[in-house]
């Protein structure tokens, strides 16, 4: 897929791979992945060598203030502690989005730029969604709650519940792939009016992008750091509001 502005093409890069083992496909998104995972194991075992109760490090102050963090996320939008078990999975999360939205920043492609990995979350979401309400009616009462208030909306109440993971996933993504574009359109658009400045003093300089130099930096901080974050944070949310609403029936 490309765009172009006056001739400046840009492209958005549609992930291949290279087959092994049959059907399994190792592609960039895959790559990229694992390196988020190595990352963040790197960065738990930073954060929790040797740990003390007494005179800590600032290395395990940070580790601590991050647990603390995460603890009072999930315990303040559910307002309870049985939801203490959700603190891990949510953290995970969190961090994995979070690393994978800014990983971008130093050239990698971003795989929440892939709808896959945003749909393999969002159906893992939607298991854990689908055991609590079982768990808090039972499976009858699962099922009986899709025919209420009647039973001619029973197709709509299915609908409604697969829209569930459908819109985590495609609000997710849509909100990082659309940031790549618009960076990529910026420079393009800033290369041309570079060369539409330059071209009157010299023809060598029209070809410098020179507004390319520091203005995309600063659009970055929303395009990339805002987004980024928010959207974690969003799709965190709704983890744990939609997990902690099936619970309570």
């Amino acid at each position: 897929m490309n765009v172009e502005i006056n001739g400046a093409r840009i492209f958005y890069r549609i992930p291949t791979g290279i087959p092994i083992l049959g059907d399994f496909t190792i592609n960039e998104t895959l790559v990229v992945s694992w390196i988020v995972m190595i990352i963040i194991t790197g960065l738990c075992i930073f954060l929790t060598r040797n740990m003390k109760v007494e005179k800590i490090s600032k290395r395990q102050a940070i580790a601590e203030m991050l647990v603390e963090t995460a603890n009072n996320f999930v315990r303040n939008n559910t307002g309870s502690r049985k939801f203490d078990s959700l603190i891990p999975f949510v953290a995970a999360l969190f961090t994995t989005s979070v690393i994978s939205n800014l990983i971008s920043l130093v050239g990698l492609r971003s795989p929440t730029a892939d709808l896959s990995t945003e749909a393999a979350w969002a159906i893992v979401v939607f298991i854990m969604i689908t055991a609590a309400k079982i768990k808090t009616g039972g499976l009858l009462g699962y099922m009986k709650g899709f025919t209420e208030p009647i039973a001619v909306m029973t197709p709509f109440n299915i609908l409604s519940e697969l829209a569930t993971p459908v819109s985590m996933a495609c609000r997710h993504f849509g909100n990082i792939l659309s940031g790549i574009v618009i960076n990529g359109l910026i420079y393009a658009s800033l290369a041309v009016a570079s060369s539409a400045i330059l071209i009157n003093i010299s023809a060598t300089l029209a070809q410098i992008p020179i507004l390319d130099v520091g203005i995309p930096a600063i659009l970055s901080i929303y395009f990339d750091w805002f987004t980024g974050v928010m959207q974690a944070f969003i799709f965190s949310m709704l983890t744990i509001m939609y997990i902690a609403n099936a619970s309570e029936g």
